[in-house]
């Protein structure tokens, strides 16, 4: 049987995080419910989970080593990086005390005490609690601040493009917010022509023109000359209403009725498309 790969194993890093963050919790959970003395499953299943947590944490920071060097190259994210992986490491060590406990205790069953060495494992396992939530938060944080791993993790080209994508869409978003609207669109503008194949995208492009640029023209082109398909009503419907938009900015009240009224037909269900036409119509 073949190893795994480092790549493979920085792959599978976020499934067994979670694994060692589940076991490690429940663990704990049924440790300290256990030192009451009921239900008597809670002791023996304690002991299971944690010894298990005890494991996965190891395979958890192999896994996250394995992962963190294309993370790490990226500017400004090894400070988060550097965090995350030193909570890790200590949750790991905690937890490998805590499952050396229980098996001393799993040894010690028939002795006396051995409810002493449960209850320290309880106070170890509080410990390596606290250290599994400050490593699962400074791995939020590395994922969801610093896009650690995002679009980069699978080494799929296509997830990248689609980072690239959600970074100028999200930004964009951000500018225009900010009243930046020459930014946001110069952002668009670079989103609709590195994905020029994809009618969303270009919907996006046409629509920033209308918005960001304020050119009713170069957008009522644009709406014109994007292909969608007959069976996709969203992106029908979406483009309608921004012809309409861009109609109607340009004054050609008509023109904008006129790209309503077969979607709203073909969509009779759709009310908002209905109030617009309504609206435009003086009714």
């Amino acid at each position: 049987m073949t190893p795994l790969s480092a790549d493979a194993i920085a792959v599978l890093h976020p499934q067994i995080v979670h694994f060692t963050i589940a076991l490690a919790i429940v663990g704990v959970a049924l440790r300290l419910v256990s030192l009451v003395g009921r239900p008597a499953f809670a002791s023996p299943a304690a002991t299971l989970l944690l010894v298990l947590a005890a494991i996965a944490s190891v395979a958890s920071t192999q896994s996250g080593t394995a992962a963190h060097g294309p993370v790490e190259r990226m500017p400004g994210v090894r400070p988060a990086v550097v965090e995350h992986e030193e909570w890790g490491e200590r949750a790991s060590n905690v937890l490998i005390i805590v499952g050396t406990v229980e098996l001393v205790g799993l040894l010690l069953t028939r002795w006396s005490k051995v409810r002493m060495v449960h209850a320290a494992s309880g106070l170890l396992g509080l410990v390596a609690a606290f250290c599994v939530y400050e490593a699962a938060d400074h791995g939020g944080k590395l994922v969801y601040a610093y896009a650690g791993g995002v679009g980069i993790r699978s080494g799929d080209a296509k997830d990248v493009e689609r980072l690239l994508l959600a970074g100028l869409y999200q930004q964009a978003l951000a500018d225009r917010k900010a009243g930046r609207t020459d930014d946001a669109g110069e952002l668009v503008a670079l989103a609709g022509k590195r994905f020029a194949g994809q009618a969303e995208v270009q919907l996006l492009a046409a629509e920033s023109l209308l918005i960001d640029k304020k050119d009713t023209q170069a957008a009522i082109q644009a709406l014109a000359a994007i292909e969608i398909a007959p069976d996709n009503r969203i992106l029908r419907t979406r483009r309608a209403t921004l012809q309409a938009d861009a109609f109607e900015a340009a004054g050609q009240r008509d023109a904008a009725i006129a790209v309503l009224k077969p979607i709203v037909e073909a969509f009779p269900t759709n009310t908002r498309l209905k109030q617009r036409l309504d609206s435009l119509m003086g009714q």
